[in-house]
């Protein structure tokens, strides 16, 4: 049974950085894709960035270019996020998912794992 387990997240100010890890176990095959969403208070969940196990990486969305950079450890079986720069907006639930596909899309519904989610809050 693949399990997700997110964890990172915290109260920041404005310009300040946290990394969100995804902790991943299950996975019978080598190859899969694992994503981050963010879903902010009252809004839909939306695709932020995504990594394949053959090391592809997408990162979706203006507003987080040149802030947030992706990255695996495939040792340790962890995705992380490093979020810099942060601003009020990037305020919300992360989770981290995962398919099997082995592609990257930022359709949430592409994706069969899912994580229980961690709180980031930008306070201004």
């Amino acid at each position: 049974e693949v399990q997700l387990q997110a964890s990172g997240g915290g109260l920041v100010q404005a310009g300040g950085s946290l990394r969100l890890s995804c902790g991943a176990s299950g996975f019978t095959r080598g190859d899969y894709a694992i994503a981050w969403f963010h879903q902010a208070p009252g809004k839909e969940r939306k695709g932020v960035s995504c990594i394949t196990s053959g090391g592809g990486r997408a990162l979706w969305g203006d507003s987080v270019q040149g802030r947030f950079v992706i990255s695996s450890d495939n040792a340790k079986n962890t995705v992380s996020l490093q979020m810099t720069s942060l601003r009020s907006e990037d305020t919300g639930v992360y989770y981290c998912a995962a398919t099997t596909r082995r592609l990257c899309h930022p359709d949430y519904s592409r994706y069969e794992y899912w994580g229980q989610g961690t709180l980031v809050t930008v306070s201004s």
